[in-house]
């Protein structure tokens, strides 16, 4: 059902002059969503410094706590601990990442020794960890439910991976580097947006926008009104700019300088280069795993993945990487030869590839992205996406205008179960603006939870930098864009889903080589033909996508996959070898980079996805020593996604119960393959992702 009104907004920072500090209020909102229309700037830092008073207040309750220790009185005392300042940071940092301003950037850089101090006075606190310690001591005798087991598991190893064994000498080092580690990420995400927001491609003459479509020019006149540059055409470092750029435009001086801004980012020489930011941080996480007793930093990342060793992820890695560079191999050869049958006097380079990977998709398969991009309307690829989830799981999403939101952008939406209860709020905010970071995301502002005996509802919410509308026409997304929906909403539902007692493993709090499963699962209902015939509509007619271009998509699934296979690998890679090579000195970031993709063959026309001065996912992000969990998570979801295919139903209601139940619902409660087999019925292997991808030769 949609609803149509006024929504409540925060813009970006509220100049509302109020006395009263609405964070730290309970929240007098539709299903206790945060009041954005009444948060100021200035509400932060004192909401932060009275949320941690109040977490120092519970955490010395739980210190000065006459009975003995037990799971209830200490646990999970703890793990409730913090509720309001969890309240106050989801706040505070999905507001950064999708709506900023240099005052919440200046905020944030006055928050991270304060915040960071808090943490590690709880984590290093002797007192406190006697009494956990005491607890996971004596574990096997207590009767405890599997959820109460994983909750003490993580905790005992959240303190001891912090520092809790430590010597009191190597505490302090242990403060001193998160304090410097969190600097430093911060400043590495800050430079990275200053920079992509820097550049404009500027253009002048109309000529130069030879073979772009009329979308492209459209979108990049109205950036250009944007900008201040009225009656010109500008080009920016968002994908939904940079990357039609590339695939169209037939002047390659153009596209090699918009490319190379693009991965030159943040590696200029001038105030935001990241590279020595790199150097510092690659250190310190060595020094800190050191002090913890690992020889690496991916030793100690990985202890905690499915994946396990360094080696199990190379294993992967690398059995993937020697057929994806054949092919990519051959695909540069193909665009070669048409550079040279047209008689272009140049090799192929990087910022050709998308151009020609193009024309070769037009000429082999007579299918234009941009003719399919007519088929994809985001508010069709949305009808679609939410018409899939109802199919496989019968809830519904209403659109709910009373709900407060923090941009005119943003939808908010009530997710109602199947029996009609009300499940989880979910916000969509789909269009790239400058106070927005790169990429797309799924976060929460609440975990679901039960507390005081009631269930605690999600609060979640989806962000992406989809193509805007422009001029008379709707937003129109490429396919990649409308996969990208499907996978943000796969994180929304593990989130929504969640049916657990503690947030500390409630939601997607999972490994990170598992927790793209449940979003990544998705991708295949919204690929399939069965599915895309009840979406993919042409905007202007609202005919469903024909056989024949279905049949055309199908053709060419598995072209260019050598190049999208590598240049995801080659990333991952990279991350790898940063993270298993222990300290470096006086390291220069382009020749490991250069010697890393030297080592495995990468061809000079392809770079890695993401080169290090603005790989966010490993140095501003969570993913450090964790690229590869989206390969390792493909091998189960195309695995699972089998087991629908295999049952002759895509919208099975057995076993969408059964994933919904043994995955999405489970949190972090169980081992994450334990999980997957109660779901599966056997361990995964990577025959369907091999297949998936054209790498089995066949």
């Amino acid at each position: 059902m949609i609803m149509l009104g006024a929504a409540l907004i925060l813009t970006s920072c509220s100049t509302n002059q109020k006395e009263m500090n609405s964070l730290l209020t309970t929240y007098d909102t539709p299903f206790g969503v945060p009041p954005f229309h009444e948060i100021e700037c200035a509400h932060y830092l004192p909401a932060f410094q009275k949320a941690m008073d109040i977490q120092n207040a519970e955490i010395t309750d739980i210190i000065n706590n006459k009975e003995e220790a037990n799971f209830e009185n200490t646990v999970a005392a703890f793990d409730y601990s913090g509720y309001k300042l969890d309240a106050v940071s989801n706040v505070f940092y999905n507001i950064k990442s999708a709506n900023t301003s240099d005052e919440m950037q200046e905020i944030a850089k006055q928050l991270v020794p304060i915040i960071s101090a808090h943490r590690s006075n709880i984590n290093l606190n002797p007192d406190l960890f006697a009494r956990i310690k005491s607890v996971y001591d004596q574990k096997e005798e207590l009767s405890l439910t599997k959820e109460q087991l994983m909750l003490l598991d993580k905790i005992y190893k959240r303190f001891v991976r912090s520092g809790a064994n430590l010597s009191e000498e190597n505490k302090e080092k242990m403060r001193k580097i998160d304090e410097k580690l969190s600097m430093l990420s911060l400043q590495f995400g800050d430079n990275l947006l200053a920079e992509t927001n820097n550049y404009h491609l500027v253009i002048e003459n109309e000529e130069d926008l030879a073979g772009l479509p009329e979308s492209v020019i459209s979108g990049a006149a109205e950036a250009a009104t944007e900008a201040g540059e009225e009656g010109k055409w500008v080009f920016t470092l968002h994908k939904p700019s940079w990357i039609p750029f590339l695939t169209y435009s037939e002047k390659r001086e153009l596209r090699e300088e918009i490319y190379k801004a693009m991965y030159n980012r943040c590696n200029n020489g001038n105030e935001y280069d990241n590279k020595e930011i790199i150097e510092q941080l690659l250190n310190l996480r060595t020094e800190r795993a050191h002090l913890l007793g690992y020889e690496t930093h991916a030793e100690f990342v990985l202890e905690e993945r499915m994946a396990k060793t360094g080696e199990n992820v190379y294993e992967l890695l690398m059995k993937l990487w020697t057929p994806a560079i054949v092919m990519a191999k051959e695909e540069a050869l193909m665009m070669q030869e048409m550079i040279d049958a047209e008689g272009g006097d140049f090799e192929l380079a990087s910022w050709d590839w998308w151009y020609y990977a193009e024309k070769i998709r037009k000429e082999k398969y007579a299918l234009d992205d941009e003719e399919l991009r007519q088929y994809f309307s985001l508010e069709d690829v949305t009808a679609g996406v939410l018409d899939v989830i109802n199919k496989l799981y019968g809830i519904t999403f209403e659109r709910r205008d009373d709900i407060p939101v923090y941009h005119e952008d943003v939808i908010a939406y009530e997710l109602k179960d199947k029996d009609g209860s009300h499940l989880g709020v979910q916000y969509m905010d789909f269009y790239p603006r400058a106070s927005k970071r790169q990429g797309a995301w799924s976060t929460s502002y609440r975990k679901q939870h039960v507390r005081e005996g009631e269930n605690v509802s999600t609060v979640g919410s989806i962000v992406c930098n989809f193509s805007k509308p422009t001029g008379d026409k709707p937003a129109l997304i490429s396919f990649d864009e409308a996969l990208t929906f499907f996978h943000e909403m796969g994180h929304a539902l593990h989130g929504q889903f969640s049916d657990c007692t503690y947030p500390g493993v409630s939601g997607t709090s999972v490994p990170r080589d598992f927790v793209e499963l449940p979003s990544q699962i998705m991708e295949n209902w919204g690929k399939h033909p069965e599915v895309l015939k009840t979406y993919a509509k042409h905007y202007e007619t609202d005919a469903p996508i024909p056989d024949e271009l279905l049949e055309k998509m199908e053709a060419s699934s598995k072209f260019n996959m050598g190049f999208v296979t590598t240049e995801y690998l080659a990333a991952s890679i990279l991350d790898m070898d940063y993270h298993t090579s222990g300290k470096m000195e006086d390291l220069d970031v382009t020749e490991f980079e250069e010697n890393s993709m030297d080592r495995i063959g990468l061809i000079d026309e392809i770079i890695p996805r993401y080169k290090s001065t603005y790989f966010s996912h490993i140095f501003s992000g969570g993913y450090s020593a964790g690229y590869y969990s989206y390969i390792w998570s493909e091998v189960l979801d195309k695995d699972a996604f089998n087991a629908f295919v295999e049952s002759g139903d895509l919208f099975n209601q057995e076993l969408a119960t059964s994933f919904r139940e043994n995955i999405l619902s489970n949190g972090g409660t169980r081992e994450a393959m334990e999980m997957y087999v109660n779901f599966r019925g056997k361990k995964p292997d990577e025959t369907a992702l091999l297949k998936a991808r054209g790498l089995t030769g066949e």
